[in-house]
C-alpha cells in the first residue's frame, strides 16, 4: 500500500515532537496555498490589499479541478473568497490568482522571514502544471491526460513536479513550524494568523488527518496530492487545551490519486503520534 511516509508532530506549547524522516526534503503540493493565504492575510491586515477587490476568472485562468477551476463559464469573485476556495476545495486556479496579486516573490521571502530556511518557493500551479505538460511532451489539458495514461511508474516519478530539489519543496518539520506559528499568531499579526485559521477550517475533505481522531477533537487540515503522493498536514486540538501541529507525507506504488485506505492510514499515523506526545 504505502512504500514510504514521513511524519512530525509537535506539541506546540511545549515544544516536545515526534517523527519520521521529519527533516527529509519533500514535496509539498497544495500545503504550498497555506504560505499564499497567509500572505494575503497579512496583507489585508496591512491595508495593502482589499479582501473585498475582484477577480474575474476567465477560461485562460482555469487550471482544472474544483471551485473556480473547475468552472465551465467566467466567474467573478472577491479575493476573499479566492482564498477560501483555495483553501477549502484546494481550488488551483483561486490560488494562482490569489499569487499574483500578493506577489510570487512575496511569498519565499515570507518563508524566509518565519525561518523556514529548507523551504523551497519556486512554482505556482501554473507552473507546476506547465513543468507536467513540458515533461510528457503536451501541449493542453486533454493531450496530457493521454500521454500520463500511458507512462510507466518510472516515468512518471521522474517528472519534475515529483522531484524535492526541482519544485516547490519543505520538510515535514517545517511544516509543522508553519502551522505552530500560525496557531501561536506569531507568524504575522494576530487578525492575520486568526483569518487563516479560520480559512483552513472550511476545508471539505476529512478522511486523512481527521479520520483518525474522535469527534470531540477538532482538526484543522489542509491537504496536498499528486499521483502516488497523498499529504495532510495540520492542527489537532483537544478538549483538555493540548494543540498539536501534525504533517504527513505518504507515497504509493499506485499512482492514482484517490486511495481511502491511504487516508485512513494517515490519520491512524497521526492520532498514534499525537498519541504518544500526550503520554510524554
Amino acid at each position: 500500500m504505502i512504500i514510504d511516509a514521513r511524519l512530525h508532530a509537535v506539541d506546540i506549547d511545549t515544544g516536545r515532537s515526534v517523527g519520521v524522516g521529519s527533516d527529509d526534503q519533500v514535496v509539498i503540493a497544495s500545503l504550498f496555498k497555506i504560505l499564499v493565504v497567509l500572505e494575503f492575510a497579512r496583507q489585508v491586515v496591512a491595508g495593502q490589499l482589499d479582501p473585498r477587490d475582484r477577480e474575474v476568472v476567465r477560461a485562460p485562468d482555469r487550471l482544472g479541478g474544483w471551485g473556480t477551476a473547475g468552472c465551465a463559464d467566467d466567474v467573478e469573485v472577491s479575493l476573499r473568497d479566492l482564498a477560501y476556495f483555495a483553501m477549502s476545495v484546494t481550488d488551483n486556479t483561486a490560488a494562482d490568482l490569489l499569487l499574483r496579486r500578493v506577489g510570487p516573490d512575496v511569498v519565499p521571502m515570507l518563508a524566509a522571514e518565519l525561518g523556514l530556511s529548507r523551504t523551497r518557493v519556486v512554482d505556482g500551479p501554473r507552473q507546476v502544471l506547465e513543468s507536467m505538460f513540458e515533461d510528457v511532451g503536451a501541449h493542453d489539458a486533454a493531450s496530457f491526460a493521454t500521454a500520463f495514461a500511458g507512462l510507466s511508474e518510472e516515468r512518471v516519478r521522474a517528472l519534475r513536479v515529483f522531484d524535492p530539489a526541482q519544485t516547490t519543496s519543505s520538510t515535514p518539520r517545517e511544516i509543522t513550524r508553519l502551522l505552530s506559528l500560525i496557531w501561536r499568531d506569531e507568524a504575522g499579526p494576530a487578525a492575520a494568523c486568526a483569518m487563516v485559521r479560520e480559512l483552513m477550517a472550511r476545508q471539505i475533505f476529512w478522511t486523512r488527518l481527521p479520520s483518525g481522531f474522535p469527534a470531540d477533537v477538532r482538526v484543522t487540515t489542509k491537504t496536498g496530492t499528486l499521483p502516488g503522493l497523498h499529504i495532510d498536514a495540520g492542527m489537532v486540538e483537544y478538549p483538555d487545551g493540548g494543540r498539536y501541529a501534525v504533517a504527513v507525507f505518504a507515497r504509493t506504488r499506485r499512482l492514482q490519486a484517490r486511495r481511502i485506505d491511504v487516508d485512513l492510514a494517515i490519520g491512524e499515523a497521526a492520532r498514534s503520534a499525537v498519541e504518544e506526545l500526550r503520554r510524554m
